[in-house]
């Protein structure tokens, strides 16, 4: 299996390395021509406004909307989820459009108000899940067919799929747990 990492801008080392823990080949993505033949694609957390601007410039938008499109498998992690949104609080920033999800944009603050959670997952089993926000959005709201896959104890949506697109408000990269990006992988692989 062979999935491209946006690398942009954002945290895309830490995705790289995740995947190669678990055996995949990973390959950092900054021109269209490199999406070919990939099984899937991840845009991680980073700044939403900049990687937008930059997946413009290097002609990834098109290509990418045509391939989610498609059915291709993209994991959006923190500004990675606001990229792949429908709408978010940033009138300056126009997303994807590819997931039918609100997103609020830095929903819980500056840097200073990061934090970490344990979050209930049930699709990845019934040890919580060590999640990490970083001046994180959330999802205010879902439409169509997208599923809800953890929520924090007040209800905030930070987890979601819709077809072969999956997105979490928070940084699965940065931590040593691996199950999201398997998760990722068996989606990819056409589970």
């Amino acid at each position: 299996m062979r999935i491209g990492v946006l690398a942009s801008q954002g945290a895309f080392i830490e995705h790289i390395a995740a995947l190669r823990q678990l055996r995949v080949e990973a390959l950092p993505v900054r021109l269209a021509p490199q999406l070919n033949g990939l099984d899937g694609l991840i845009i991680p957390g980073g700044e939403s406004t900049t990687i937008t601007k930059l997946m413009a410039s290097s002609n990834l938008t098109d290509e990418v909307k045509k391939l989610a499109r498609n059915g291709f498998p993209i994991f959006g992690t923190c500004a990675g989820m606001i990229v792949l949104s429908t709408r978010n609080s940033d009138r300056d920033l126009e997303p994807l459009g590819l997931m039918d999800i609100i997103v609020k944009r830095n929903a819980f603050g500056r840097q200073l108000d990061s934090f970490e959670t344990e979050l209930s997952v049930p699709v990845l089993g019934e040890k919580p899940f060590p999640a990490v926000f970083i001046r994180a959005p959330l999802i205010e709201k879902t439409n169509g067919d997208v599923k809800i896959l953890a929520r924090l104890v007040d209800g905030t949506i930070v987890a979601a799929r819709q077809g072969n697109l999956l997105v979490t408000a928070f940084h699965p990269e940065l931590t040593d747990d691996l199950r999201f990006h398997q998760y990722f992988l068996e989606i990819a692989g056409g589970k």
